[in-house]
C-alpha cells in the first residue's frame, strides 16, 4: 500500500510563516517522500538539492547553494552568536541488485517507509531540516543555527560539504545527521582505501609457464586477513583491514599476469593513517596506490558541553565504526539520528515512521537543553553562555 502525507495548502505554506510543531512532522514524512522519488546518486543530487530549496523557499527561507549543496541560516542570525551547523547529506549509494521492490517508491507498509536514502540518510536530513524550522523564526535564540544539506558523503567526495566548509562562517559545534539509533556517536573510524596490485607473467595454462599472479597475491591477502595491529586499550581492534574486491585473469586457459585487489581500513586515532600504510608496506609484496578521499578519525570530549547534554536527556554514548562527513570537520561534533546504520546500503531500505517523530524531538531537546550545560561551564565556555538567553 502506498500513502502519502498530506501538505498544507499553499496558502498557508506561504502565509505567516513556519508550520505548527504537530506539522513539522508529517511534513518531514512528506519531504522524505519526494526525495526518494528522486534518484540522487553521489555526484548527481542537483534535483535533489532542488527540492529542498524549493521546500524552504516556501518558508520565505533565502538558501545558499553551491553545486549540489544548499545551506541557510535562522531568521534572526547575529554574527556576535556562536553557530551550530545542522549536517546531513542528499546522496545515496546505487540501488543493489538484491531489492524487490522499486526503490524509489515511497511506500509506506506497517508503519515503515521504503525507499532509497530513506534510512541513510533521508530519515536525518528531514528530521535536521523539521528541527531548523521549530528554531527559525526565535528571535532569542542564544546561538544561531546553520542547515546545510549536502552532496557527495557517501564517496568522500570534494564537492560535498569540504566545498563549502569555508563558506559558512565561523562554527563552534556541529550536529551530523546519521542513522544511529538515536544514540550519539562521539568518536568515529577513519577510512583509508588502497588498490593493490601483484605482478606475475603470463603463460599458457596446459603447460608449466608465467608466473601465476592470484597465487602470489595469495600471502598478501591472507596477511590483510589475519594481522592485527596491537592494541592500546582493550575494546575493538585499532585497525580493521577487509579485502572488499579482487580481479585477475583474461581467459581460462591463461595464467594472469596480474591480479588487482582492494582493500577497506577502517581505524580510530591510535595510527595515522601513514603509519598503517608504513606497516602494509613493510609486510606485503603487492604494489600500493592510496585512493584519494581518505578521511581521518574523529573524536569529541566525553566532558563536553553536547554529550554532557546528550546523556543527560537519555542518549547513551558510543564510538562508531562507519565515517561520515564528520571527519571532515575540525569543530567539535557528535553524529546522531534517527534509523539504524545495519539497514544502509541494504535491499529494500526502510525507516520507521516512528524513528522520523523520535528524532525531531530529540534534536529539539538537544538544542533547548544544550544551554543549561553552557551556564554549567562557565570559564570553559564563557564566550558561549554570553549570549543565552536566560
Amino acid at each position: 500500500m502506498i500513502k502519502e502525507f498530506k501538505e498544507r495548502p499553499g496558502a498557508s505554506r506561504l502565509g505567516e510563516g513556519l508550520p505548527l510543531n504537530s506539522l513539522l512532522y508529517s511534513e518531514a514524512v512528506s519531504l522524505l517522500q519526494k526525495l526518494i522519488k528522486m534518484p540522487s546518486f553521489s555526484g548527481d543530487e542537483g534535483a535533489a538539492a532542488e527540492i529542498v530549496q524549493k521546500y524552504l523557499a516556501g518558508y520565505f527561507i533565502k538558501a545558499k547553494r553551491k553545486g549540489n549543496n544548499v545551506w541557510c541560516y535562522n531568521k534572526y542570525y547575529d554574527s556576535a552568536k556562536p553557530t551550530i551547523l545542522l549536517n546531513s547529506h542528499l546522496d545515496t549509494v546505487k540501488p543493489n541488485d538484491g531489492y524487490t521492490n522499486d526503490p524509489f517508491c515511497p511506500e509506506i507498509l506497517h508503519g515503515r517507509l521504503y525507499g532509497l536514502g530513506s534510512n541513510d540518510a533521508g530519515g536525518c536530513l528531514v528530521a535536521l531540516l523539521a528541527t531548523f524550522l521549530h528554531f527559525y523564526n526565535n528571535p532569542g535564540l542564544g546561538f544561531n543555527l546553520c542547515f546545510a544539506a549536502t552532496a557527495e558523503e557517501e564517496n568522500s567526495g570534494i564537492k560535498g560539504i569540504k566545498s563549502i566548509l569555508p563558506l559558512l562562517g565561523t562554527l563552534e559545534l556541529a550536529i551530523v545527521g546519521e542513522p544511529t539509533l538515536l544514540q550519539m556517536a562521539i568518536a568515529e573510524r577513519g577510512n583509508l582505501v588502497i588498490d593493490c596490485t601483484c605482478n606475475g607473467r603470463a603463460g599458457h595454462a596446459a603447460r608449466n609457464e608465467g608466473d601465476n599472479a592470484i597465487y602470489k597475491c595469495m600471502k598478501d591477502l591472507e596477511w590483510f586477513r589475519t594481522y592485527a595491529f596491537p592494541q592500546k586499550l582493550m575494546g575493538l581492534a585499532p585497525v580493521k583491514m577487509t579485502i572488499t574486491a579482487i580481479k585477475a585473469g583474461l581467459q581460462h586457459n591463461v595464467v594472469p599476469a596480474k591480479c588487482e585487489f582492494t582493500v577497506d581500513i577502517r581505524n580510530d586515532d591510535t595510527f595515522t593513517h601513514n603509519q598503517i600504510l608504513e606497516t602494509i608496506k613493510k609486510n606485503v609484496t603487492s604494489q600500493i596506490a592510496v585512493r584519494p578521499g581518505s578521511l581521518g578519525a574523529s573524536n569529541v570530549a566525553p566532558e563536553h558541553p553536547i554529550v554532557k547534554t546528550g546523556i543527560a536527556i537519555g542518549c547513551k554514548t558510543y564510538s562508531s565504526p562507519t565515517t561520515s562527513d564528520q571527519a571532515w570537520l575540525t569543530i567539535p561534533s557528535v553524529k546522531i539520528g534517527p534509523g539504524d546504520s545495519a539497514r544502509s546500503h541494504t535491499a529494500d531500505e526502510f525507516i520507521f515512521l516512528e524513528e522520523i517523530k523520535k528524532g525531531i524531538n530529540l534534536y529539539i531537546k538537544l538544542l533547548e537543553t544544550l544551554p543549561l550545560m553552557l551556564i554549567n561551564n562557565p570559564i570553559k565556555y564563557k564566550n558561549e553562555i554570553k549570549y543565552i538567553n536566560n
